[in-house]
């Protein structure tokens, strides 16, 4: 699933074109919108709240999409072929004299009256890139749950907006934390939230998510994407397997070293390889 700094970039690029701009094409190609018909609506602005992004218009209406898994925008010139995949996944086309804005695989659509936004967003947390960004609130929504692993706290959105599962998996191995923590046992909550949202302001501005500072590819990530590789700070064997809800899981990777699992196990966790260190948590 993109982070929230790919939604943020390509919020800010979304902006950079149709800021100002009225629409001359603007089709919804789901059923629920299908008979909406954008053209001739002027953009306001576009811009990202955590994994959402609102496109908001001058008549007063919001256009809010999500990627999920695979959703995508990508922004081509009149005459340009499109190459964001097959033409039967195309959800969205938003188009002016200057520019064709290609919505793809978007499983998350909305229009909602602009004033009524928070319908659709209001149960975000506070955004990590956002302009009122709140360290404390977030804090508070964290610690509400002090039992909740931490792995699983970070991802909720009620929590805290836009982190996602790449930065989750680094910024625990950066702070030493097993993804199966009690967030009641984290020694540092802040230092941890605010290690993550410092990782996603270094890549917000661009496509690359390196959490290394080397952006070549193999080279950018600490556990990410690294199952079965050595740490790269200790030599132990990074491990990977499913933490969060049923239904829900997103898939983890750590080191059982640097990030020691936690004490008490808790009794609920399943073992999904041999020994401890392979030991998950799902329920």
């Amino acid at each position: 699933m993109p982070e929230g700094d790919t939604v943020w970039l390509a919020a800010k690029r979304m902006d950079a074109v149709l800021h100002g701009a009225t629409l001359t094409r603007g089709e919804l190609r789901v059923p629920q919108l299908a008979a909406v018909d954008l053209a001739g609506a002027t953009v306001t602005e576009v811009v990202p709240r955590g994994k959402h992004m609102l496109i908001r218009f001058a008549d007063g209406r919001t256009l809010r999409t999500h990627y999920r898994m695979d959703g995508s925008w990508h922004l081509y010139r009149p005459g340009t072929p499109w190459r964001g995949g097959p033409a039967f996944s195309i959800r969205a086309l938003l188009t002016t004299s200057e520019w064709q804005c290609v919505g793809y695989r978007l499983h998350d659509m909305t229009i909602v009256p602009t004033a009524d936004e928070a319908s659709v967003v209001g149960h975000l947390g506070p955004d990590v890139l956002g302009p009122d960004w709140d360290l404390e609130e977030a804090l508070r929504r964290l610690r509400a749950r002090p039992d909740e692993q931490i792995g699983v706290a970070v991802l909720d959105q009620r929590n805290l907006a836009g982190l996602g599962n790449l930065y989750k998996v680094e910024t625990l191995f950066l702070a030493g934390v097993n993804p199966w923590a009690r967030v009641a046992d984290v020694p540092d909550l802040p230092g941890l939230v605010e290690r993550g949202r410092a990782l996603m302001l270094l890549n917000r501005d661009r496509p690359e998510q390196a959490t290394t500072g080397d952006l070549r590819r193999g080279q950018d990530h600490w556990v990410a994407g690294r199952k079965g590789r050595p740490c790269r700070r200790c030599g132990t064997t990074i491990q990977l397997g499913d933490q969060g809800p049923d239904l829900q899981e997103r898939v983890t990777w750590w080191c059982p070293r640097c990030q020691a699992e936690p004490q008490p196990v808790d009794p609920r966790a399943r073992t999904g390889l041999p020994g401890t260190e392979a030991r998950r948590a799902r329920y």
